[in-house]
């Protein structure tokens, strides 16, 4: 801490110095007191603890016994948090100073009137043109007393300090809580944590920049690698777009037909679904595969053809309406094994079995469930 007259230091070795033996035995004392861990304080914690050392240096310098003036008094050394939170400066304090100074202190001063006399009378038997040992010797060391004193000033200075510090954490909490509040804000209550997404596109938005950017300084030194980089480019955005449009394209081109158009007359929606289902089960419970194969593949084409799936049309044959899925629809592998089935049984005369009939049941269940055809094979 600040505030440590260089006075005091000179004092205190000076002191020390004067009395070694006395003072061998207890410093050690002292210095076995202070080998514990020191005490975690508050900034608050750690102003209280000056003050109490300040009225026990008045106290000492008032008494001048080894009751008032007990080292173990002072108390451990403080490990000061100057801020709030974990990752918080932190400083520690030592009291080894004081310390001695109170074990010092338990003795009263000694009469320095003969030393200053001594000191006058060295002086005035000095042989003439010559220096006198006196001259030589060090300056009168200050007090005890004076001593007590200047602790007391250091103490009074660690205190203001640790005040200030005070002050600025009152400060920047008063600043984090007028954050909060316009954090709390309306304008502020959408805002969000960006995403890794937003992270990633922005890198990508970056790493773009700095593309052109090399394309252009090379186009400055270069002109034709300038030129082959953003025709380049623009060839692989072009590109891009057309391929993302066929795909658009083909995944819609299905669905032109208008949500308030009526099924055409002889279409195959303009049948409900349910009744050649009905009419497929009916025909199975008499054995007539055959005419419950081309049920179901009706059941399943009307059922499509009423999601909006295609226009309806009379005229159109098997294979056209296989053609209007797209190829990545996951329901085409199932309509195409069904229809494939059906065409063998239906115009190529083939006689059905049960086991077939078994098939398109399951494949007519699947589409017209929405989802993928269970037993699709897309041979």
């Amino acid at each position: 801490m600040k505030g440590r007259s260089p006075l005091f230091y000179a004092a205190m070795a000076v002191a020390l110095a004067v009395s070694p033996a006395r003072a061998q035995g207890p410093v050690s004392a002292v210095q076995t007191q202070v080998d514990g861990p020191a005490r975690e304080a508050s900034l608050d914690g750690y102003r209280k603890h000056l003050l109490d050392l300040a009225v026990l240096v008045e106290a000492c310098a008032k008494a001048r016994d080894a009751k008032a003036c007990d080292p173990a008094l002072v108390g451990p050394d403080d490990r000061v948090a100057l801020a709030e939170g974990s990752t918080a400066d932190v400083r520690l304090v030592r009291y080894e100073w004081l310390r001695a100074l109170f074990l010092e202190a338990q003795e009263k001063d000694k009469d320095a009137g003969g030393q200053k006399n001594n000191t006058a009378a060295g002086s005035q038997s000095k042989p003439e043109g010559g220096k006198s040992e006196t001259e030589a010797e060090l300056p009168v060391p200050p007090t005890t007393a004076e001593l007590l004193k200047d602790a007391g000033t250091r103490l009074a200075h660690d205190l203001v300090q640790a005040d200030k510090a005070a002050t600025a954490n009152d400060r920047h909490a008063q600043e984090r809580e007028a954050l909060k509040q316009v954090l709390a804000g309306r304008e502020f209550r959408n805002l969000a944590e960006r995403t890794v997404r937003d992270t990633a596109w922005e890198k990508f938005g970056d790493w773009l920049n700095r593309l052109i950017e090399s394309a252009a300084r090379l186009r400055s030194r270069s002109a034709w690698i300038g030129r082959v980089i953003v025709g380049g480019f623009i060839l692989v955005v072009c590109t891009g777009l057309i391929w993302g449009l066929l795909k658009l394209e083909r995944r819609w081109r299905v669905r032109l037909m208008p949500e308030d158009e009526q099924p055409a007359a002889g279409s195959a929606s303009a049948r409900d679904w349910q009744l050649w289902l009905d009419e497929a089960r009916k025909s199975a419970s008499v054995g007539a595969w055959r005419e419950a194969v081309h049920g179901f593949y009706w059941a399943a084409i009307s059922r499509l053809e009423s999601k909006r799936l295609w226009p309806t049309d009379r005229a159109r044959t098997p294979r056209e309406y296989l053609a209007l899925l797209a190829a990545e629809e996951p329901r085409r592998a199932g309509l195409t094994t069904l229809t494939r089935s059906f065409e063998r049984s239906w115009y190529g005369g083939r006689p059905a079995s049960e086991s077939e009939y078994r098939q398109a049941e399951r494949l007519a269940e699947g589409l017209i469930s929405g989802g993928k055809a269970p037993g699709g094979d897309a041979k």
